[in-house]
């Protein structure tokens, strides 16, 4: 006896195939058939005719490791198909950590169930919230670097390398499957290549996987690509380069020497893949505009900075230097302490002031105690669909979880938070990107076997059933930067470890994730 028959879909594998007729059977929460199984008896008929079914998606690039404590059933995620969360992206993991002022400026003013510092506490407490998706926990170096130094720009020392190893080993032990950097943040952007390396050794001994947000994906996209290759062939680990993208239009025409290296290197046996989302502008915080004089320090005398008239003059300059005022018509506020700005250029907050942008800037950072967040106009979506083409590149949200009208304060995010799997799906289903099946590929099985996971990202029997049924027809993503916080349409059932947690396109309550760990 089935515990749930899915009949009559057309059922993608997982495996880059073209969907074929069938019915899946499921039993304590694994596939148990997938074939025509008319004849099995089930406690649970779902029937699936006109939609398609496939393995639940893997966010490859996830950022909600905290929020996932505050609102356990992701509901953007479960709503666009995802199952499992890689969280820890970027150098910025909720744990370790001293305490809650170590972790990113917007995680700190959450409500959390309980204090944690390890990642075995983190992970425990995860697990007790029951999250409803699947979890993939992966270490920031940014943490490690801040407890061993702080937020010092100068290579660590010994005795602080010997501190973040400790760490990095004690956080792998406990749970996470990996390191990531994000070598445009403070402190990140300080460490060498070296530091890098000697940490990315540990993870190779493990067999875990490295992710990193390089250095640029602008101007020195070349050389932060090579040194990110180089890293791969010294320490001889798994990459994860994350949101590959060439970012600036005179930085356009790098994509395909780019590629070509990724490519040589794959050639040559190096374990590297890559993700991105199917968007052409990017989202971060507007205080990576600040210059490293300034942003070398904590929070508090950052805006001690920014309060100084010697120092916004200062400031003021170097924001303008280099920049044309049409950049500026690129740069759009999004989560904002003040309403009216949230989803407004830089260039039309700074004429409502009556100021350049660039003292805009300042004064936008100030009002907001540095928790701007802004969308970056300058990528191409001729070579986002030729990145994409790459058989080594999935998709990625590249963010937390959301809830229309939810928790995170004064919130206005990037729309793939709630649309990158759908919007990337109806592409494929559209003949704009890859043909459907390799869709399909690039959302479960790719991230499954490159992040190590066992049993996901394939509907065969055996492999958990985390299980997507959506409407060809009707699948498409909402969300939009006006208006961000609109849930995906056309996901019409998910499933994670044998259970419903969408059904008719309605949450059940059911939360049956699992914390994926090494």
């Amino acid at each position: 006896m089935l515990d749930v028959l899915i009949k009559g879909a057309e059922v993608f594998d997982g495996e880059g195939h073209a969907p074929v007729r069938a019915d899946i059977g499921v039993n304590e929460g694994r596939i148990a058939a997938v074939g025509d199984l008319s004849g099995r008896p089930a406690h649970a008929v779902v029937d699936a005719a006109g939609c398609c079914a496939c393995p639940g998606f893997i966010d490859a690039h996830s950022h909600s490791d905290t929020l996932l404590l505050v609102e356990p059933n992701s509901p953007s995620k479960v709503r666009q198909g995802i199952t499992t969360e890689v969280v820890g992206n970027c150098g910025a993991s909720a744990a370790p950590i001293r305490d809650i002022s170590d972790l990113p400026f917007d995680w700190q003013f959450l409500k959390y169930p309980c204090k944690w510092r390890s990642m075995r506490e983190y992970l425990k407490l995860l697990a007790e919230c029951r999250p409803a998706v699947n979890v993939v926990p992966i270490v920031g170096h940014n943490r490690l670097r801040i407890i061993a130094m702080g937020y010092k720009d100068r290579p660590a020392s010994a005795d602080e390398m010997r501190a973040m190893k400790r760490m990095l080993e004690e956080s792998m032990d406990q749970g996470a499957r990996g390191l990531s950097t994000g070598l445009i943040y403070r402190p990140g952007k300080y460490a060498a290549a070296e530091e890098i390396a000697e940490l990315a050794a540990i993870v190779a001994r493990r067999r875990g996987i490295y992710t990193t947000h390089m250095r640029s994906e602008g101007a020195m996209l070349r050389e932060s690509v090579a040194e990110t290759l180089n890293l791969g062939r010294k320490a001889g680990v798994r990459i994860q380069i994350s949101h590959l993208k060439t970012a600036g239009a005179k930085n356009w025409h790098y994509v395909d020497e780019v590629l070509a290296m990724i490519e040589k290197a794959r050639a040559e046996g190096l374990a590297v893949a890559a993700d991105r989302y199917p968007y052409v502008f990017s989202c971060t915080d507007l205080d990576i505009l600040l210059p490293d004089w300034l942003a070398a320090s904590d929070r508090a005398a950052i805006l001690r900075g920014l309060g100084e008239p010697k120092t916004r003059d200062r400031l003021r300059g170097e924001l303008a230097e280099g920049r044309a005022p049409s950049y500026w018509e690129g740069v759009i506020v999004a989560t904002s302490t003040r309403a009216e700005w949230r989803g407004k250029t830089m260039a039309h907050i700074a004429a409502a002031l009556s100021i350049d942008p660039a003292e805009a800037v300042i004064h936008v950072l100030a009002e907001d105690k540095l928790l701007t967040q802004a969308f970056y106009a300058g990528m191409s979506e001729d070579n986002m669909w030729k990145i994409y083409a790459q058989p080594y590149v999935m998709v990625g949200t590249d963010a937390s979880l959301r809830v229309p009208g939810g928790f995170v304060p004064n919130d206005h995010p990037h729309p793939r938070a709630y649309g990158s799997f759908t919007r990337f799906l109806r592409a494929a289903l559209d003949g704009k990107t890859v043909p459907a099946g390799e869709a399909v590929r690039k959302m479960t099985s790719l991230p499954a076997d490159h992040f190590g996971l066992r049993d996901r990202g394939r509907l065969r029997p055996g492999c958990y059933a985390d299980i997507v049924i959506f409407d060809p027809k009707a699948v498409a993503d909402l969300a939009t930067y006006a208006e961000p916080h609109q849930f995906s349409r056309g996901i019409r059932d998910v499933m994670v470890n044998g259970q419903w947690v969408l059904s008719g396109a309605q949450p059940t309550g059911r939360r049956p994730g699992r914390i994926l760990t090494a």
